[in-house]
């Protein structure tokens, strides 16, 4: 039987056997792919690179001067820019280091400003699944790690933000529910997350998933939250409060439009909105804005739209960049320039009741929530 030549060697009568290598000058050109075609997303010329250069490897200046003004920025971007990192020619390096930072309190030294009076800020969007708690918790917890004394009120009976900031939330702990049923105030029912100084939380429990009835006949029951919060002693101006006051506090809602979340609205100064890089969240987030709108005109006329996070963002799609530029062009500004994009880390991170910014601060998911804090405190209350 006669051995077939291999796929690696020319057979041609009369001429000398030759062996051809894929990485050769001379190897074809692999064939077009969706992804790879010049109106991709992805393509170096759209994503304000220079050809050949993959975003993980862009040379400073590059990146950011020539991006453009809608483009949202992934992990690696984030990580390129980073001035504190001395070794700029070794990622792992560069994680390392900032990981020895985000532990060892280093990050408050990069410093962003103090708002000059509480920002009341509630996370919320009727559709499940979009990474609303998943942002509550780790958005506050970056703003921790940067120097911000943080409060995050857990207002989901499932009690999701309560496991991932490590705090006790089983039957009869003071919770979320003694605070809006019993009227307890809210010094009496916070507790000090033991992973991060400066980060406190109220938890949720179970009997908080019949508090919307038990708050049926209750007087004013829209705005149980917003006199708990108010009456806080920490909660308020420089002026007023002081140096110990509350910098942030984040009101992580259920994921529905029921009572609870109200409550949120009512209370709440600015609303933050997560939102998923598919064509189903812009859906949701057009019934939402609705809701908020008719809570402007009869309960909350401060209430605004001051964030939304695009979370789960895949950059490899041309659909991520579609909702991402369809967002923007709608919002401006109110969107923030920094994608959270799908990590395994972010998800591990509950199952050892943590945030991902103790978890792994170094990974991917860590990188982009503490971008995102740096944004949101930065852009300051809005007016």
């Amino acid at each position: 039987m006669t051995d077939r030549p291999s796929d690696s060697t020319s057979a041609d009568p009369g001429s000398e056997t030759r062996t051809e290598f894929s990485t050769g000058s001379e190897a074809p050109a692999e064939r077009d792919h969706p992804q790879d075609a010049a109106s991709s997303p992805q393509d170096g010329a759209a994503a304000g690179t220079t050809a050949g250069v993959s975003r993980e490897t862009l040379t400073e200046g590059v990146s950011r001067e020539t991006r453009p003004a809608w483009q949202v920025r992934t992990a690696a971007d984030i990580a390129a820019q980073d001035n504190d990192f001395t070794d700029h020619g070794t990622p792992l390096a560069q994680a390392a280091q900032h990981s020895v930072l985000a532990r060892s309190g280093g990050l408050r030294r990069q410093g962003v400003p103090r708002p000059e009076a509480t920002r009341v800020m509630v996370v919320a969007n009727q559709k499940g699944g979009v990474g609303k708690t998943t942002s509550t918790v780790n958005v506050a917890a970056g703003l921790a790690q940067l120097g911000q004394k943080v409060l995050v009120i857990d207002l989901d009976p499932q009690g999701n933000a309560s496991t991932a900031l490590g705090v006790e939330h089983h039957r009869g702990t003071p919770s979320t529910y003694d605070m809006l049923v019993e009227g307890e105030p809210l010094a009496d029912v916070m507790t000090e997350c033991t992973d991060l100084p400066g980060l406190w939380a109220v938890p949720a429990t179970i009997d908080l998933a019949g508090a919307e009835i038990e708050l049926v006949s209750v007087v004013a029951r829209e705005q149980r939250l917003v006199r708990a919060i108010t009456a806080h002693p920490l909660v308020g101006t420089a002026a007023d409060v002081g140096e110990d006051r509350f910098d942030y506090v984040f009101v992580d809602c259920p994921p529905s439009l029921g009572l609870l979340t109200l409550n949120a609205l009512v209370a709440g100064r600015e609303m933050f909105i997560p939102i998923q890089a598919e064509y189903y969240a812009l859906e949701g987030l057009g019934q939402l804005l609705e809701t908020v709108e008719m809570v402007r005109q009869h309960l909350n006329p401060q209430l605004v739209v001051s964030t939304i996070l695009l979370t789960m963002y895949d950059a490899r799609t041309r659909l991520a960049a579609g909702v991402a530029e369809e967002v923007r062009s709608h919002f401006g500004d109110q969107v923030l320039k920094t994608a959270v994009p799908r990590s395994v880390r972010v998800s591990e991170a509950p199952s050892y009741g943590q945030t991902v910014m103790t978890y792994d601060p170094a990974s991917a998911g860590a990188l982009s929530y503490l971008e995102a804090a740096r944004e949101i405190a930065s852009k300051g209350a809005p007016a």
